[in-house]
């Protein structure tokens, strides 16, 4: 997942970014409005917004990006009182958590407002009947079938989401952290190792180093056997 960090203050930006960082999150940082604006693309996932920026107010700023596009936002404030609570949602925030805060709250705000954007986009297109062939190695998308040389391979149910999700888009690298938020629902239900191991089990299971490629300092993506 990446995550925009919109916030002035560098210390609090630094420590924010280092923690979500050791959490499979790909940081990008904005100390203001303007910033913030020219950063915004589609690769962004969710917004952490501070209100009190340099170069205009936080409040304005939810309500552009609201108009723009439709990224889950929260708000990140030391303004603790009920009208601006009421005020930031009423713009579009998604949800809006007071400093100081808890970590381990943050974070699962972050993963609850993504969750919720995600459950309410358009379905994706269908997927039955589309068969990956890498190698030896057949993924039936469609009936969540894993065969080599025509034997099913036993794989867990978190290893052939893995696949699946590589198998999405063959050849081409996904990040780190978009495996750990498509296929582990929570930031605690990993640690940094944890995707490593799982590739590696479906590349033992399989039979097939080749089947997995590892981009260092990126991801991984499927390769050619």
């Amino acid at each position: 997942m990446r995550v925009l960090v919109v916030e002035d203050d560098d210390r609090v930006a630094g420590a924010l970014c280092d923690l979500l960082g050791r959490h499979g999150f790909a940081m990008m940082r904005a100390a203001g409005v303007t910033q913030a604006l020219a950063q915004l693309d589609d690769s962004v996932d969710i917004v952490l917004l501070d209100l009190m920026l340099p170069d205009g107010d936080g409040f304005d700023l939810c309500a552009r990006i609201r108009g723009a596009r439709n990224v889950p936002i929260l708000m990140t404030t030391a303004r603790s009182e009920l009208r601006w609570r009421i005020h930031g949602l009423h713009l579009g925030a998604d949800d809006y958590l007071v400093k100081p805060y808890d970590a381990r709250e943050l974070i699962a705000r972050m993963l609850a407002v993504h969750r919720r954007m995600r459950a309410a986009a358009p379905p994706a297109p269908p997927s039955a009947g589309r068969v990956v062939r890498v190698g030896g190695v057949r993924i039936d998308l469609g009936r969540r079938e894993v065969t080599v040389a025509g034997d099913r391979v036993p794989l867990t149910r978190k290893e052939l989401a893995l696949l699946e999700v590589l198998a999405e888009h063959p050849g081409i690298v996904v990040r780190r952290e978009r495996l750990l938020s498509r296929v582990w629902s929570s930031a605690y239900e990993f640690d940094a190792h944890t995707l490593d191991v799982h590739v590696a089990a479906v590349r033992a299971k399989t039979g097939m180093r080749g089947l997995i490629e590892t981009v260092r300092g990126v991801g991984y993506r499927l390769g050619d056997g």
